[in-house]
């Protein structure tokens, strides 16, 4: 498989994906534009590991394969029938993209093998931050920063509002799978039981517990937006870009009444187009207060 190839291919499977981060992937040009959806294809067959295996033990075993084409990489020896390991060694001969950021999301993929029920909100963000708040650090060097340690730590609390927000539209999906991100200290608080979310009820106690991680998103988002004007070049605007379309989704599973457990909250692509001024206007004036 040539670069070119590989490059496509990862093209390809984020626009089947994630239409946010394709989007946001648009905005960038030349060799920054095709690292990103590198970063985004290897991270999202790390994913595709775990969901599509048939059993928990094929999971374990698809995502130390997984892991091994990382570790390819990395030491230059991609297998070249592999997409995703032919565009990462690629790309990790012009970014320094760090391995670490890739063992957390292997450690977060590790945890979705067990049955999901976290304690509390720092478990919980705990889990955001590998399955997805690293994915700010991955990208931060291919598109290029200023402020140092401190960007990286906006950066990190980007991906961790985006990876929040991704749990409360999909709890529904989740409760079918198995799966519950749900603090059980939140639950207890506002009296929710699974069984009311398994049977689709939305209850005022459901709503309030959601209000409140809606709020942590929120001042995620604030952080992160901090740190997005410190990106050069276009890289601060497609970074915001996916930005404003994470916290679109916020919004419409408010306008839905926090009903995640019989419909799914998303932007229509006409939606998704029109923030594109806005987060012009967001990264000239600084960023969003």
């Amino acid at each position: 498989m040539t670069v070119d190839e590989a490059i496509a291919a990862c093209t390809d499977a984020t626009r089947a994906h994630s239409s946010t981060f394709y989007l946001g992937s648009r905005l960038f040009h030349g060799e920054r534009r095709s690292a990103v959806t590198v970063i985004y294809a290897a991270c999202r067959a790390g994913d595709d590991a775990v969901d599509e295996a048939p059993s928990s033990e094929a999971a374990r075993e698809r995502l130390s394969a997984w892991w091994a084409g990382i570790e390819r990489a990395y030491a230059g020896t991609p297998d070249l029938d592999d997409a995703v390991e032919v565009g990462l060694a690629w790309l990790l001969e012009r970014f320094p993209v760090p391995k670490a950021g890739f063992d957390e999301l292997r450690l977060g993929l590790l945890s979705d093998l067990e049955p999901a029920d976290v304690a509390d909100l720092d478990e919980l963000m705990v889990y955001c931050r590998r399955v997805a708040g690293v994915v700010g650090w991955l990208v931060a060097p291919v598109c290029g920063y200023r402020g140092g340690d401190e960007t990286l730590q906006m950066a990190l609390a980007l991906g961790n509002a985006m990876q929040l927000t991704n749990v409360l539209r999909d709890v529904g999906e989740d409760l079918r799978m198995g799966r519950c991100y749900l603090p059980a200290d939140l639950r207890a608080k506002y009296g929710v039981d699974l069984d009311d979310l398994r049977a689709g009820r939305v209850t005022p106690g459901y709503v309030a517990l959601l209000e409140e991680l809606g709020t942590h998103a929120n001042a995620l988002y604030r952080e992160g937006w901090r740190g997005i004007p410190r990106l050069y070049g276009v890289a601060a605007l497609g970074v915001a870009v996916a930005a404003l379309n994470y916290e679109g989704i916020l919004r419409k599973l408010r306008q839905n009444g926090y009903d995640n457990l019989n419909r799914r909250a998303y932007l229509r692509p006409v939606e998704r187009v029109a923030l594109i001024p806005r987060a012009v206007v967001s990264v000239v004036a600084g960023g969003r207060s």
